[in-house]
């Protein structure tokens, strides 16, 4: 009976998501069809395609939706986030913008589904697309943003190919993983040695509008607040105890933060 069970099908279900001109769609034929389309077409409103995989020996059937970024297509779009096994976060490491638009792609996916187990049960890649081209985002910002959400990342070129099928292959493995066990994934803090709480807060540090945000207050936070909070950073953040990419950089940030709003206290 095992062997019977094992020799049917597996169906699963990934959806693409990022900003408009990321390279999703050259990503997925890149894989698929193994060529580059170098006159972009932008995807109008859902692309569907079919792929089979063998993955550990069970045959896996691929259906991939590949969702256009642009908001005039959220109407089309929205319907489809739902039942989603596995999912492709994109962005261009020439385009600062588009990596800072991947928090709204979570949100809109939450909106939608809402659901947050549903989320849980989501293998999630971070596909930093177009090394290829001059970065404006670092590997380590990439890294510290994937490893923050505790989703898994990749560097990739859809150009030359490279990064492609390692990062399929890695998906393909985690959403098997996940539908044979219930939708549950052990996954460790992070990859690089470092904890997903030291990934999150050097990231908040490095990217909040304030620095009431930095240190996770509002604004007429008391004296013995902000020190609490710097206190809470300071441990997980020291360079001397911190491995993560960045955290000297953030731990000057916190101090910093610490002594403006330290003045503006009465």
């Amino acid at each position: 009976m095992e062997k019977e069970r094992n020799k049917r099908p597996i169906r699963i279900k990934i959806i693409s998501m990022g900003n408009a001109e990321v390279g999703k769609s050259c990503i997925i034929k890149r894989y698929c069809e193994k060529r580059f389309v170098h006159k972009y077409l932008a995807t109008i409103g859902i692309d569907y395609g079919v792929t089979k995989v063998t993955v550990k020996n069970r045959e896996v059937k691929v259906n991939i939706f590949d969702m256009a970024g642009h908001s005039i297509f959220y109407d089309v779009r929205n319907e489809f986030y739902k039942d989603t096994q596995g999912a492709l976060l994109v962005y261009d490491v020439s385009d600062r913008s588009s990596f800072e638009s991947l928090d709204h792609w979570l949100t809109e996916m939450r909106n939608e589904i809402g659901n947050a187990s549903e989320m849980q049960n989501v293998f999630y890649v971070v596909c930093a697309n177009k090394t290829d081209l001059k970065r404006k985002v670092d590997e380590s910002d990439g890294r510290l943003w994937a490893d923050s959400k505790g989703f898994r990342y990749f560097e990739m070129s859809a150009q030359t190919g490279e990064g492609i099928t390692e990062m399929f292959q890695e998906l393909f493995e985690g959403v098997l993983h996940m539908v044979e066990n219930g939708g549950k994934l052990k996954l460790p803090s992070t990859q690089l040695g470092y904890s997903k709480e030291q990934a999150e807060a050097i990231y908040q540090l490095k990217n909040a509008k304030d620095n009431y945000e930095r240190l996770g207050l509002i604004p007429g936070a008391t004296k013995d607040d902000i020190n609490n909070a710097y206190r809470r950073l300071a441990k997980l953040l020291h360079p001397d105890k911190s491995v993560a990419p960045g955290s000297e950089e953030a731990f000057k940030i916190l101090v910093s933060a610490r002594t403006s709003l330290l003045k503006n206290v009465r």
